[in-house]
């Protein structure tokens, strides 16, 4: 939000470029829904550690609010370890009891695991990765356009 922010009050404040600044503002605000998830499973798909496990128990909870339904799995890994996944770590109510999935765990410990259905599946999410590397050239681009045409005070 800060660096939206920031770029707004640059480019439309001190270079008086308020187009510029509008759609590089816009582009870094959207730039987190898709960077974030889609720098997450590519990290996690590809330094990730492997884990075959089966899903024990598959259902459904409110959300803070009880307005909104969301998926869960409970997932037994090959180690005997527990893990109760939701919709952000891909259980998105696509599992059966018994079926046999793979985990991805992050090595670092920093992030949850990843569940994929099909053993060997490792694809990426081009899709989120060329929305986001789009977004980023547009902001990049807009900001550099602002700099290029400053107008001076008048």
């Amino acid at each position: 939000m800060a660096v939206a922010a920031a770029a707004a009050i640059v480019a439309g404040g001190s270079w008086h470029r308020a187009g510029a600044a509008t759609v590089g503002a816009f582009a870094v605000l959207a730039l987190p829904f898709f960077a974030g998830p889609a720098f997450c499973e590519t990290y996690i798909k590809q330094f990730g550690e492997r884990v075959h496990g089966v899903v024990a128990d598959t259902g459904e909870r409110r959300g803070v609010k009880r307005s909104k339904v969301l998926s869960v799995c409970r997932v037994v890994d090959t180690s005997g370890a527990v893990q109760d996944l939701s919709e952000q770590q891909n259980c998105h109510g696509q599992f059966k009891a018994g079926q046999h999935i793979i985990l991805f765990k992050d090595p670092v410990g920093g992030l949850d695991p990843w569940v994929e259905g099909l053993p060997g599946e490792r694809d990426l999410d081009v899709l989120a990765l060329q929305i986001t590397a789009g977004l980023l050239l547009v902001s990049g681009s807009a900001l550099f356009y602002a700099r290029q045409r400053r107008r001076s005070e008048r």
